[in-house]
């Protein structure tokens, strides 16, 4: 699998290749390349170029610390640029949606349209930022393999779905490796009062039963955002609802991308 040493960095990506149209997936905190799993073959038969990746942090891809969302979007146009890909539509889920929106600030030109999945403009409330960080504190101190793992996959997932593959991840390496990509997360700025200079088409997609980002949070960033928005709720699906119910994200998602002009 190829790497691309780019802004500092050395990123593992995959790349469907072809002529056609190229597609930018970026993944969620705790996850990697692999959870765009679902889309990935209905976008390659529509005639997209597909291109998944791991970004600092997760994966295989290796990296330096500190980091902000602002670094991991630069990161992408980085990758972009690697791919010879002058403008792409860019897709993120959770954190993959923080930084899409923000290489649609910065790099306007480059966003063809965006696909928004379980994501917000926002940053953490007091007490999320609590919460969030005692369940850090406990991974830390107790692993993965119990009921902190239990906690974190009922907050990344909803309750019918089988998270065996993420869990056995999560327990493939020390939780301390993960404190650059937490500190990331937890201090995160809020683009809200932004998102109006957002222009390009955009597909906001959000699972009904989200534990993470509520749906009224996904709701908000698409309506606040200043272009052509639509607005899909996925039911029956918690955090991850592109892996959770495919069937609606996959029909929404290629109807979407058919439309741009």
């Amino acid at each position: 699998m190829p790497f691309a040493d780019v802004n500092g960095q050395t990123i593992h990506y995959v790349d469907s290749g072809g002529e056609g149209p190229a597609i930018l997936l970026s993944h969620g905190f705790g996850m990697g390349w692999e959870m765009w799993s679902p889309q990935v073959g209905p976008l390659t038969d529509a005639g997209w170029r597909v291109v998944t990746y791991d970004e600092r942090g997760w994966g295989q891809t290796l990296f330096t610390e500190p980091f902000t969302y602002w670094d991991l979007a630069a990161d992408a146009v980085a990758l972009l640029d690697h791919l010879g890909v002058d403008s792409a539509v860019l897709a993120g889920m959770s954190q993959g949606g923080f930084l899409t929106l923000r290489v649609a600030l910065t790099a306007p030109d480059r966003v063809r349209a965006m696909v928004l999945v379980d994501t917000e403009a926002g940053s953490l409330n007091a007490e999320e930022y609590a919460q969030f960080n005692g369940l850090f504190d406990a991974a830390l101190a107790e692993g993965l393999a119990g009921p902190v793992g239990d906690m974190l996959q009922s907050v990344v997932f909803g309750p019918d779905f089988d998270a065996s593959l993420w869990r056995a991840k999560w327990n493939s390496k020390p939780v301390s490796a993960w404190a650059g990509a937490k500190e990331c997360l937890f201090e995160r700025d809020s683009i809200l009062d932004r998102l109006g200079e957002i222009t390009c088409p955009a597909l906001v997609l959000h699972g009904d039963a989200d534990a993470a980002i509520p749906l009224e949070r996904g709701r908000a960033t698409a309506d606040g955002l200043g272009g052509p928005t639509t607005f899909v709720t996925v039911p029956g699906a918690g955090h991850s609802s592109n892996l959770e119910n495919p069937d609606v994200v996959n029909a929404a998602l290629l109807e979407f991308l058919a439309g741009l002009a």
